[in-house]
């Protein structure tokens, strides 16, 4: 089946609404074992036209494809940002709370970088406003299910975030050998498993997890 390929036609149904400038977001490394979660958001307005080609959501794009994109979807946007919470924040706090940080440290670093987004609506991959709770000023935010697949600015957001996270964490295999990062970028696998097993847990796993998550994904 071939992926369905995003649009930017909600975005400019916004735009029909009176809205003119939009912030897209979309997290990645909400269900690793190991290492942060991020959040990505990118800036648009209704200057900013064709999207790059084949840009999809990056659960749907193969590694190589999503660090060609990567680039191209930064010089589409009018800004970008990656914001992140440790694994330990998310064994502290929790991952919806840990979602919400993320998201306002990604809001603070676009601000830092000069967009302008106190006025933007913002658009979040989902049913769940997540940011608002962490946010000292209450953003206007429009939840969509499926965003990451249907919505152009989203799915860029996704690549952004995506390849973000997934080189912090192949360059933390060199730092913590062994549990095969580079490949499974802190999620489950066989693999990750086993060396938790041989080695037990690193710095970077979230130890909250562990023992359900391997309850789960061991065969009985």
């Amino acid at each position: 089946m071939t992926p369905i390929s995003p649009t930017l036609r909600f975005e400019r149904s916004l735009y029909r609404e009176g809205v003119t400038s939009i912030v897209a977001c979309d997290e990645v490394g909400r269900g690793a074992l190991a290492g942060p979660v991020a959040v990505g958001m990118v800036v648009i307005d209704a200057t900013v036209k064709r999207m790059p080609a084949g840009l999809r959501d990056s659960k749907l794009l193969p590694e190589p494809v999503r660090e060609t994109l990567e680039p191209l979807c930064r010089t589409w946007v009018l800004h970008s940002a990656v914001g992140m919470a440790s694994a330990a924040e998310v064994d502290s706090l929790g991952i919806m709370r840990c979602l919400g940080l993320a998201g306002a440290r990604a809001l603070a670093l676009l601000e830092e970088g000069g967009a302008e987004i106190r006025d933007s609506t913002l658009i979040l991959d989902g049913n769940y406003d997540y940011l608002n709770p962490a946010l000292m000023r209450p953003a206007r935010v429009v939840t969509r299910i499926k965003a990451d697949r249907d919505c152009a600015s989203v799915s860029a957001a996704s690549v952004i975030a995506k390849v973000h996270r997934d080189r912090l964490m192949i360059g933390h295999d060199a730092e913590y050998p062994g549990y095969g990062w580079a490949s499974n970028k802190g999620y489950s696998s066989r693999e990750h498993f086993d060396a938790i097993a041989e080695l037990g847990p690193s710095a970077l796993h979230r130890l909250t997890w562990l023992k359900d998550a391997a309850t789960l994904a061991m065969p009985t």
